[in-house]
């Protein structure tokens, strides 16, 4: 995508509107990730407006985080709790927190954000890096849809109305494994873009750098209420521990 940079992503009123429209399964993610740490120390990357972050710091888990966007910081810092949360503004690939934790996590296809393959790798070795004794490494992910498209460019349509509609325009490139894709909400009076590369990959993939790392898969679900991953699944929630 010509004139994309990451680090420019989740800016302004990005990061203002990021938490419009929520999943709607954050209590069980919330949930699944207080059971796994199992009372030890947190650490997300990614950790953006602090979704998850805080309601899981909220049940009595130290929660920290790394963060590239400093406007989607500020919206953290402005909620409530959000100054119990201790955050570096820096790359999830390479930053260091200076103490190890015994659940990292990164959620919401966020990983795709890393826009390489040796990107991505990193990240599993920071994760692996700052685990202590017996630490897990959990990711979630979707499984990959644009290379199923018949063609590498293709349009979604979604939330159609009488006075606006929702368009995402993607391109796909099957080599890098990069999607651009386009964000372009058209209303009466305006026409909103918001532009996102993502690299994507399948859990064998994942698997194989979490190798690299020096992790190994120890559990793989479907989703936060621990269904069976499967061929039918749309994700998959991966846990990686030590070897």
């Amino acid at each position: 995508m010509e004139g994309f940079r990451p680090e420019d992503s989740f800016r302004g009123d990005v990061a203002r509107r990021y938490d419009d429209e929520l999943r709607g399964d954050e209590e069980e993610t919330v949930q699944f990730l207080k059971q796994i740490a199992a009372g030890r120390d947190c650490l997300e990357l990614a950790i953006g407006t602090g979704r998850i972050a805080l309601p899981l710091s909220a049940t009595g888990l130290r929660v920290d985080g790394i963060e590239l966007s400093p406007d989607m910081i500020e919206v953290l810092r402005a909620k409530p709790g959000g100054s119990e949360v201790g955050v570096v503004n820096g790359d999830m690939t390479a930053a260091d927190m200076g103490r190890r934790y015994g659940l990292v996590y990164l959620v919401f296809n966020s990983i795709g954000n890393v826009i390489t393959q040796d990107g991505q790798v990193k990240c599993f070795e920071n994760a692996a890096r700052h685990l202590d004794e017996g630490g897990v490494f959990l990711l979630e992910c979707r499984i990959p849809t644009a290379p199923k498209q018949a063609d590498n460019g293709f349009v979604e349509v979604s939330h159609p109305g009488t006075a606006s509609v929702h368009i995402t325009a993607c391109r796909y490139d099957p080599i890098s494994q990069v999607l651009d894709l386009s964000h372009i909400d058209i209303g009466n009076d305006m026409v909103r873009m918001v532009p996102l590369r993502l690299r994507l990959a399948h859990p064998p993939e994942f698997d194989l750098m979490a190798r690299c790392a020096g992790l190994v898969l120890e559990q793989r679900y479907g989703g936060w209420n621990r269904e069976p991953f499967d061929a039918r699944s749309w994700r998959h929630i991966s846990i990686y521990r030590k070897r």
